[in-house]
């Protein structure tokens, strides 16, 4: 039996007796609390007093997921909606929110790609992109493959020579000379006028009928002027229009007609085993069939086909930005008429959901099933493999120091040569994956010269001070959106080093009054990675652990992510010279002087009357050169340096 009641934690006790007296009889969304006050479910009902109650009742047939739940629940607390509707969208705002532990999560962060026509410009064009706007453009998709979506714009810019710029026409034609395309024959130029309004318009339209999939036209126009090519003899125009041909006999053959009705629909289905299941979607548009992806969804075990397509149904059009007009369902579900309002209110336009019993859709749905049971059993290894070398292996991370929990981890690198060009990397792992649109590069503003531990602890207060700016700003305006990847700090810092990188990491932190556990990545003498160095210890690592190979691979990431940026910024600057130093040397005569004398030794022997006899050399510059090279090797002499290489 259960304790009447729990202490929350904060000097409030809760009695479940007596809360559950007061749940009202109306609609709304009920969360589900542990001890530690972490929300480990959220629900809906029509009626809260009796969905609710119904968890704390003697076991009838609930399941051992929801039996094992409800032994772990501290408190529950419920939001009241004025209908079921409503109920259903706060419901999964909240399971987007706080990702509870026993609800059944879509596991996809996947964005599907459209083409999108801004129609609404003078001179519109075909663009990639993820999102729909309400910006009075034509969008064609979901698709499910980005590369054919940029194939088939680049066909279709090939095919009607459509602009690409981004140039505001026609308010800036004429401004400046037209781009490659126009002159490799891709492009008609309205940006210098060569083209009217209305013959660009035209061929804008001839793109629409082909993404529309009218593809008989522009086939039987491309094979007219491959005709017409070859009898002038003009193969090299012929072979241009052959592969135009090819190519959109590529594209319409990828687009399989399924129904002859011309709707939008997504046909669902799913495999079913004790603690997995993936879901198919058939995506047919305009009744071809444009693409299938499978989703795997987490935390099933006792749930049935039907809940768990309910979820699926919920999460998944929650996200979406297009909804079709028609869902094909496997079975039954539950609230399919608030999910038929919900996503009509979404789309805009009325949405059915269909269970087909017979023919030819019936078949697609049992299609997808199959397809759904077979990736099932393929990749469920997989899959376990995957969560292990990330998710199971920061889970090892956080053993090895004693963290409870890592999430997001950022490892930090310095590279130069000889002092010159410092630069600082910074990687970002989050659940065990590299997130690289959170990379970033520093270039080092206040050290000259190779000392490490002065560039990192600049990379390291940069990064924070910057962060902790960006947390004020978003106190204040409340859009995180606005803000970047400082906004966000780590779980754990990752130092490419051992004892004094760590020191120099925590000294940082301490003076900004940040506490993040920081660790060094140890190397051997071989340079490869050995362990780690967390609290003055150095941690042994088994090598054969998917923890030790997760942090090998941060730290050659790091390492890559700052040698790349400090080799772009040398070819950016092309060698530094010694010649760069004296004074009255530039460019053009640091050239003459390497054409004349083919290395800096010559040059370093040479006289002020050998020096000037170059064209490029005044007597004065002569006299700067000779100089230069005296005083150094004076210098050198004096404290026992070595001479500086000629070139770094």
């Amino acid at each position: 039996m259960r304790a009447s009641f729990y202490s929350t934690g904060n000097g409030h006790m809760f009695d479940f007796n007596e809360e559950l007296k007061k749940l009202p009889a109306k609609p709304g969304v009920y969360l589900m609390h542990d001890s530690s006050d972490a929300i480990i479910y959220v629900g809906k009902a029509v009626n809260l007093h009796n969905r609710v109650r119904s968890y704390f009742r003697k076991n009838i047939g609930r399941g051992p997921q929801i039996d094992k739940m409800v032994t772990q629940i501290a408190r529950f607390e419920y939001i009241i909606t004025d209908s079921e509707l409503e109920a259903l969208v706060l419901e999964n705002n909240l399971i987007k929110e706080y990702s509870p532990r026993y609800n059944t999560m879509l596991k996809d962060d996947k964005t599907y790609p459209y083409i999108k026509v801004t129609v609404a410009e003078p001179y519109p064009r075909v663009l990639f992109c993820r999102e729909m706007k309400k910006d009075r453009s034509r969008y064609f998709g979901p698709f499910t493959s980005a590369a054919a979506v940029k194939d088939t714009i680049e066909l279709i810019n090939r095919l009607y020579q459509l602009r690409t710029c981004s140039r505001n026409l026609p308010k800036e034609e004429g401004r400046s000379r037209p781009c490659l395309n126009y002159h490799i024959g891709q492009c008609m130029a309205p940006c210098q006028g060569y083209i009217s309004r209305e013959e660009y318009r035209k061929r804008v339209d001839q793109a629409l009928d082909f993404l529309n999939g009218n593809f008989q036209p522009v086939l039987k126009e491309l094979e007219g002027k491959m005709q017409e090519a070859s009898e002038r003899m003009d193969f090299e125009e012929a072979i241009k229009y052959r592969d135009l041909c090819s190519s959109v006999r590529q594209v319409s053959q990828k687009q399989k007609i399924t129904d002859s009705d011309g709707e939008d629909k997504d046909i669902i289905a799913l495999a079913l085993d004790e603690n997995d299941a993936v879901v198919q979607v058939f995506f047919v548009r305009n009744g071809k069939l444009i693409g299938r992806e499978h989703f795997y969804m987490t935390n099933v075990s006792g749930n049935k086909k039907a809940q768990v397509l309910l979820d699926f149904v919920k999460q998944f059009y929650a996200g979406t930005p297009f909804i079709p007009r028609e869902l094909m369902l496997q079975e039954d579900i539950e609230d399919v008429e608030i999910l038929e309002r919900w996503l009509s209110a979404r789309k805009g336009s009325r949405v059915y959901i269909r269970v087909p019993r017979k023919g030819a859709k019936e078949k697609l749905v049992e299609l997808a099933a199959r397809n759904a049971a077979l990736v099932l059993s393929q990749d469920r290894e997989k899959i376990r493999r995957e969560e292990g070398r990330t998710i199971g292996a920061v889970k090892e991370i956080a053993a090895l120091i004693g963290v409870e929990s890592i999430t997001r981890m950022e490892a930090y690198d310095i590279s130069n040569i000889s002092g010159f060009a410092n630069v600082g990397s910074m990687v970002v792992y989050e659940k065990g994956r590299p997130k690289r649109s959170d990379y970033r590069k520093f270039r080092i503003r206040t050290v000259s010269g190779p000392d490490d531990y002065a560039c990192m602890k600049e990379v390291l207060a940069r990064r924070f001070l910057h962060g902790m700016e960006e947390q004020k700003e978003l106190e204040q305006k409340e859009l995180e959106k606005e803000f970047g990847s400082f906004t966000r700090f780590p779980d754990l810092i990752l130092m490419d080093g051992g004892k004094g990188q760590v020191n120099i990491a925590l000294e940082v932190l301490r003076e900004l009054g940040i506490h993040i556990p920081v660790c060094g990545m140890v190397k051997d003498d071989s340079h490869r990675t050995r362990g780690l160095y967390f609290n003055n210890r150095e941690i042994p690592m088994d090598r054969n652990s998917e923890g030790f190979k997760l942090i090998t691979r941060v730290q050659d990431e790091a390492h890559r992510f700052a040698i790349e940026y400090h080799r772009s910024l040398r070819s950016r600057t092309q060698v530094k010279s010694v010649l760069d130093d004296i004074p009255g040397v530039g460019p053009a005569r640091r050239k003459a002087l390497m054409r004349h004398f083919k290395s800096i030794d010559e040059i370093r022997e040479a006289d002020v009357e050998t020096l000037a006899r170059l064209p490029e050399i005044p007597i004065h510059v002569a006299e700067g050169i000779y100089g230069f090279f005296r005083q150094k090797n004076e210098r050198n002499q004096d404290s026992g340096d070595i001479a500086i290489p000629p070139c770094l």
